[in-house]
């Protein structure tokens, strides 16, 4: 019985997630984005994996809809890589929580990574992962990304 009592707010967590993706097909539809209900889905199930892994807990809206309306409008988004972007967007923007022990607000860490995104990284979310905080919080403040330091990999060779 306590089985069947905790599922409850699972599937409703679900069942919102699935209407909140299903309206923001509205606005990415504008740039050529579209979900499918089976990728919507997945992304609802990656969101419960992503907030776990990242040891969070989430009330009310998840932070998908707040990532697809702001990055929908990136040139480096195409509907081949949507979902896998946004499901990686995702589990950085936790990670990035996480990070910065919460003293930033979604808004803010999401608008520094997607400065980061269309700018320096061109799309990449490898390079957007590899952002440290600190960086994210410069850009937050109005500052320049600091220049990778690039290491010689002869240094590395004994």
């Amino acid at each position: 019985m306590n089985q069947q009592f905790s599922i409850i707010p699972v599937q409703m967590q679900m069942a919102n997630t699935l209407k909140e993706l299903e309206a923001c097909n509205d606005i990415s539809e504008q740039f050529g984005l579209c979900l499918t209900t089976d990728q919507m889905i997945r992304l609802a199930k990656t969101r419960f994996r992503a907030l776990e892994n990242a040891g969070r807990v989430e009330f009310g809206e998840g932070i998908l809809k707040k990532l697809i309306y702001r990055f929908c409008d990136s040139p480096y988004l195409m509907q081949n890589n949507y979902e896998d972007s946004l499901s990686e967007l995702q589990e950085i923007f936790y990670y990035f929580k996480n990070e910065s022990m919460e003293k930033l607000s979604d808004d803010e860490l999401i608008d520094a990574m997607k400065n980061v995104f269309d700018g320096k990284a061109q799309g990449s979310i490898e390079y957007l992962s590899g952002t440290s905080l600190e960086n994210l919080c410069r850009i937050i403040r109005g500052g320049a990304i600091e220049e990778e330091i690039e290491i010689d990999e002869e240094d590395y060779e004994s």
